[in-house]
C-alpha cells in the first residue's frame, strides 16, 4: 500500500522524505547536470513501462525532467487498469463517493489516472487468480485477499480513521450471510461496459448481504447480488421455507448502494428488505428483476431513498410498502411485474416522484388499510387491471400524475378510502377515469379528464367525494355518472364535448352539482332518470345536441340558479313521470322548447326567465302536469305556454309577454288552471283556446296584445302571411270538400271566402294549423297569397329527442 505519510527518495547519497501532496508540483530543489541527462525521452518512457506507482512517485521527486516523463498519462492509465480494471478513471474525493470521469471532466487535475490511483489507494482487492498483479512488487503496496470475507475480516481489524474499502473484481463470490457492522466499501470493479454484471455474490444458505447497525457509512456498488433458494428435500420430514432476501438494511444501517442488481428465486419474502425504525438507506441506479417475489419490501418504520431504479418482472408486488415505514422514491422504473406495482397497506406511506409505472398485472398502485403515501408526477399507464386502486380506508396524495392507457379504471376508490387526486392527466382509458364506490370519498380536484371509454369520473353505492375544478371532456362516454343512491360535492368542474350526457343522475342518486360549465356535449347535459335526485344549482349548462337538462323516471331533482341555453333540442325536458323543482333558472336560446313536460310529468317551476327561445317558451304535451308560478316567459318564438294532448298544469302569478306569437294556447283536449297571470304584448294574443278547451280562470289580466290573428282577418289577408310554415295562429279552420282537401288540411276563413268561394266547405274547428291553401300545398293557387312559401317542413314545436340510458 502506498505511504499516504511520506515518500522515502534517494537523492545524492542523502535520504529525503517527500510528502505526496508534494509530489504533483514542479521540484525545483532538486537537479542534476549528469550525462544522463542526454537520454532520449523514449528509453526513460521504455524504463519506466516496468516501474510500479511507488517507482514513478520516487522517480518523480528527482528533477524536473523526471517529474514530467514519470507523470505521462499513458504510463498510469496501464498502471491504472492494471490494477483497478475500470475503462474509465473513477473519481473518489470522499467516502461513498464515486463517479466514472471522462478525462477532460477532472478540473485542475494534470493526470486524471494518477490522481484516481491516490484516491483509491487504500483500497484492498479481491480478484480471483491475480494475486500476482498486487503481490510481492517492491514499487507496489497493495493488498489482496482470495475472497471476499477474508478482505471483510482485515477491514473490520483496521482503525476506525482509516477507510475500509475493497474492490471487488469479475468472478463469483459465493457468501455465506455477510454481515455489514462497520463502515465498509465494496465496489465492483472489471474492465467491460457493464462489469457488474459479471461481479456476482450469492447465497444459498440465508440472506446474502446485511448492513445492521453500525454501518451508518457503508457502501455497496457495481456488482450482482443474488439470493438462490435450495431445492426441497423431499425425502426430509417437516420442509420449511425460510424467507431469505439478496439484500436486508436493518435498524439503524443507512448504506449507501448503487448500481447494483438484485434478485431472489424465494417464492416468499422479498428481494430487498428494509425493516425497523432507523433503517435508512439511499439505493440508486439499481435493478431489482426477475425475483420469484417481492422486489423491494419496506416496513415497520424504515425509511430511505431510492432513485432511478429499475423494478420488473417480479412476481409479487415491484414495492411493499407497510407499517408506516416511510420511503422516498424517485425516477424509478416499476414494471412489467406479474402482481401490482407499487403496494401500500398497513399504514404504508412513502414519496414517489417522477417514477414511471406501467405494465404490471394488476395495478399500477394498490394502496389499503389506512395507507397513506404521496405520488407526484408519476406516470402510471397500461395497468392490466387499473392504474391506482385505493381500497379499505387508504388514503393518500396524488397529485400531477398521468394516469392512462389503463385496462379498467385509470383511479379506483372505494370502501371508506379518502384519497387527494390533484392536478392530475387521466386520459385514454379502457373504462373510466375515476371510479368511487363502496361508501368511497376522496377529494378530487384540478384534473384533466378526458378521451376514457366509460365515464370520466364515476360515483355509486353511498359513495361521497369532493369534484371540483376538474376538466371532464372527449370522453367516449358520459361526463360524471352517479348512480346506485351515490352522492358526492361536484363542483366549479368543466364538463365538454363527451359523447353521451355530462353529467347522469340516477337509481336513487343524490349529488349537489354547483358552479359547473357544463356544454358542448354530443347529448343532454344533465340527465337524472330512474329516481335520481340532488341539488342543480348555479350551473351554466350550453350548447348540447339534446336538451340542456332531462328528468325522467321518478326523478325529483331541485334544479335552481343555473343558466340553461343553446340546446340544440331545447332547455329542460321532463318526461315519463318525471318531477323536479325548477326555481330562478334563466333558460334561454334554445332551439326548441325552452321548458318540456310531457307523459304524466309534474314538476315545480317557479320563478323562472324563459326567454328568446328558437321555439316556445314552455311546451306541455301527453298529460303533463306541473305547477308554474311567478315565471317570466317572453320573447319566444312560438307560444309562451303551449298545453296540448290532454295535460293539465296549474299557471299562477306569470307574465308572459313579448312571444312572437300567442300568450297562452290551450288545445287537443287539454285544460288548466289559470289564476292571477298576466298575458301582455304577444303577437298573436294573449290567451288562445281550441274547441271545447275550457280552462279554470282566476284573475288574469290580459291585456294590451298585438291581436295579430284577428287583424289579418279583419284585413281579408290569408293568415298564412303572418304565420309561414314557422308558426301555428289560431282561428276557425276549414276543409273544401269540393277542392277534396282531407282531414290534415285546413283553410283559414279568409282563403274559404275569397280561394273557395261557392263551394262545398266544411268548418274543423277553432285551433292551431296554417293555412294549406296559402302555403300552395293545395291543387288550386291561392288567390290572397301575392307569393308562392315554401311548405317543406312543418315546425310546430317539434317533439325533443329523449336520451338513452346506456
Amino acid at each position: 500500500m502506498l505511504d499516504e505519510d511520506c515518500l522515502i527518495v534517494f537523492m545524492g547519497g542523502r535520504i529525503n522524505r517527500v510528502g505526496l501532496e508534494s509530489l504533483d508540483l514542479p521540484i525545483e530543489r532538486y537537479s542534476s547536470d549528469s550525462s544522463i541527462d542526454v537520454l532520449p525521452d523514449e528509453i526513460f518512457m521504455k524504463i519506466y513501462s516496468f516501474l510500479y506507482e511507488g517507482d514513478l512517485l520516487t522517480c518523480s521527486a528527482v528533477s524536473r525532467r523526471f517529474y514530467r516523463l514519470s507523470n505521462d498519462l499513458n504510463l498510469w492509465k496501464i498502471l491504472y487498469q492494471g490494477v483497478f480494471e475500470y475503462r474509465i478513471p473513477l473519481y473518489h474525493p470522499e467516502p461513498r463517493k464515486f463517479e466514472f470521469r471522462e478525462i477532460g471532466r477532472w478540473r485542475d487535475v494534470v493526470n486524471p489516472w494518477k490522481e484516481s490511483f491516490r484516491q483509491l489507494r487504500q483500497g484492498v482487492h479481491v480478484r480471483l487468480g491475480f494475486a500476482h498483479i498486487y503481490e510481492g512488487h517492491s514499487g507496489r503496496n497493495i493488498l489482496h485477499f482470495k475472497n471476499l470475507s477474508d478482505a471483510i475480516e482485515h477491514c473490520e481489524q483496521l482503525p476506525s480513521e482509516v477507510e475500509k474499502l475493497i474492490f471487488l473484481h469479475e468472478g463469483m463470490y459465493t457468501s455465506t450471510q455477510l454481515v455489514v457492522d462497520t463502515p465498509l466499501q465494496i465496489i465492483g470493479a472489471g474492465s467491460s461496459r457493464n462489469f457488474q454484471d459479471s461481479i456476482i455474490v450469492d447465497s444459498n444458505s440465508g440472506t446474502t448481504i446485511t448492513f445492521v447497525e453500525g454501518s451508518e457509512y457503508a457502501y455497496l456498488g457495481f456488482c450482482t447480488v443474488r439470493y438462490i433458494e435450495p431445492p426441497l428435500d423431499p425425502m426430509r420430514v417437516g420442509n420449511t421455507q425460510h424467507l431469505c432476501s439478496a439484500l436486508v438494511v436493518n435498524a439503524f444501517a443507512s448504506p449507501l448502494i448503487e448500481h447494483c442488481s438484485f434478485s431472489s428465486t424465494c417464492s416468499g419474502g422479498a428481494t430487498v428488505c428494509v425493516k425497523h425504525e432507523g433503517a435508512n438507506p439511499y439505493i440508486r441506479n439499481c435493478s431489482i428483476c426477475g425475483s420469484d417475489n417481492v422486489g423491494i419490501y419496506i416496513t415497520d418504520n424504515a425509511t430511505g431513498t431510492y432513485e432511478d431504479c429499475e423494478i420488473a418482472r417480479n412476481t409479487l408486488a415491484g414495492v411493499w410498502v407497510k407499517n408506516k415505514a416511510n420511503p422516498y422514491f424517485r425516477r424509478c422504473h416499476i414494471h412489467d411485474g406479474r402482481d401490482v406495482g407499487v403496494f401500500t397497506f398497513e399504514y404504508g406511506m412513502g414519496y414517489f416522484e417522477k417514477c414511471d409505472i406501467h405494465s404490471n398485472r394488476i395495478s399500477g398502485i394498490e394502496v389499503k388499510n389506512q395507507a397513506n403515501p404521496t405520488v407526484v408526477r408519476c406516470d402510471i399507464h397500461h395497468g392490466q387491471t387499473g392504474g391506482i386502486y385505493i381500497h379499505e380506508k387508504g388514503r393518500g396524495q396524488f397529485i400531477e400524475n398521468r394516469i392512462f392507457s389503463n385496462q379498467f379504471a385509470g383511479i379506483w376508490i372505494t370502501s371508506q378510502s379518502d384519497p387527494t387526486v390533484r392536478k392530475n392527466e387521466i386520459f385514454s382509458g379502457q373504462q373510466g377515469g375515476v371510479y368511487v364506490f363502496g361508501e368511497g370519498r376522496g377529494l378530487i380536484e384540478q384534473n384533466n379528464i378526458y378521451q376514457n371509454n366509460l365515464a370520466g369520473i364515476q360515483i355509486r353505492t353511498g359513495s361521497d367525494p369532493i369534484v371540483r375544478l376538474n376538466k371532464i371532456h372527449s370522453g367516449y362516454h358520459g361526463g360524471i355518472y352517479v348512480h346506485e343512491k351515490g352522492r358526492g360535492l361536484i363542483e366549479e368542474n368543466e364538463v365538454y364535448g363527451n359523447a353521451l350526457a355530462g353529467i347522469w343522475v340516477t337509481t336513487g342518486s343524490c349529488p349537489i352539482l354547483r358552479k359547473n360549465r357544463i356544454h358542448s356535449g354530443k347529448q343532454v347535459g344533465v340527465y337524472f332518470y330512474d329516481n335520481g335526485h340532488g341539488l342543480l344549482e348555479e350551473n351554466d349548462i350550453f350548447n348540447h345536441l339534446y336538451s340542456g337538462v332531462q328528468i325522467r323516471t321518478g326523478s325529483n331533482p331541485k334544479i335552481t340558479r343555473n343558466k340553461i341555453w343553446g340546446g340544440q333540442n331545447g332547455g329542460v325536458l321532463v318526461y315519463n313521470c318525471g318531477k323536479g323543482v325548477l326555481e330562478d333558472n334563466e333558460i334561454f336560446d334554445n332551439a326548441m322548447a325552452g321548458v318540456w313536460i310531457k307523459t304524466e310529468s309534474n314538476p315545480v317551476l317557479r320563478r323562472n326567465k324563459i326567454y328568446d327561445g328558437r321555439d316556445g317558451g314552455i311546451c306541455i304535451f301527453n298529460k303533463g302536469r306541473g305547477l308554474l308560478e311567478d315565471n317570466e316567459i317572453y320573447r319566444n318564438a312560438q307560444a309562451g305556454v303551449l298545453i296540448s294532448t290532454d295535460s293539465n298544469p296549474i299557471l299562477r302569478r306569470n307574465r308572459i309577454y313579448k312571444g312572437r306569437a300567442a300568450g297562452i294556447e290551450i288545445t287537443n283536449g287539454a285544460t288548466a288552471t289559470l289564476e292571477g297571470n298576466h298575458l301582455f304584448q304577444n303577437e298573436f294574443g294573449g290567451l288562445c283556446l281550441a274547441s271545447d278547451v275550457r280552462p279554470i280562470m282566476r284573475d288574469n289580466l290580459i291585456y294590451d296584445n298585438h291581436n295579430a290573428v284577428d287583424r289579418t282577418i279583419a284585413k281579408g289577408y290569408c293568415l298564412f302571411k303572418i304565420s309561414s310554415c314557422t308558426s301555428f295562429p289560431m282561428h276557425d279552420f276549414y276543409r273544401c270538400i269540393s277542392c277534396n282537401t282531407t282531414d290534415r288540411n285546413a283553410i283559414c276563413v279568409n282563403c274559404i271566402k275569397s280561394c273557395h268561394k261557392g263551394h262545398n266547405v266544411e268548418f274543423v274547428r277553432h285551433d292551431r294549423f296554417f293555412c294549406d291553401c296559402g302555403a300552395g300545398s293545395l291543387d288550386r293557387q291561392c288567390t290572397l297569397q301575392s307569393e308562392t312559401r315554401d311548405n317543406d317542413t312543418v315546425y310546430d314545436s317539434a317533439t325533443p329527442t329523449e336520451s338513452e340510458t346506456t
